[in-house]
């Protein structure tokens, strides 16, 4: 014999208390998910903090054997950086030393008599 139960209401209580074990267990699992997080951040500090740690160690190896050379090469990297961010930006013009230049700065302006 087959039975179907197609109305079945429960009670408020019992709907209520239903309902707050699922919050329970979706606070829970947000909980879970951020100290997973933190501890995964935790970890790539750690591995990012070990590489500048051996990066800096090479440095300083590469300096007691050849010398002062890569610090060269660092500021003219550096330097050619800086002359391209500022080649790019229209607001950034060069003027070489020495050179007399009359630059028109107040085009708006009136004359005053």
């Amino acid at each position: 014999d087959d039975i179907a139960i197609t109305h079945l209401t429960y009670g408020k209580d019992f709907a209520r208390a239903i309902e707050e074990k699922q919050v329970a267990q979706q606070d829970a699992e947000r909980q879970k998910f951020i100290v997973e997080k933190a501890e995964q951040e935790r970890q790539a500090t750690v591995i990012r903090s070990e590489g500048e740690a051996e990066a800096a160690k090479m440095i300083s190896e590469a300096l007691k054997e050849h010398g002062s050379g890569l610090i060269e090469v660092r500021r003219i990297d550096t330097a050619k950086d800086i002359a391209e961010n500022l080649a790019k930006s229209p607001n950034v013009m060069y003027l070489p030393n020495g050179q007399q230049m009359l630059l028109n700065l107040g085009s708006g302006a009136r004359p005053q008599s």
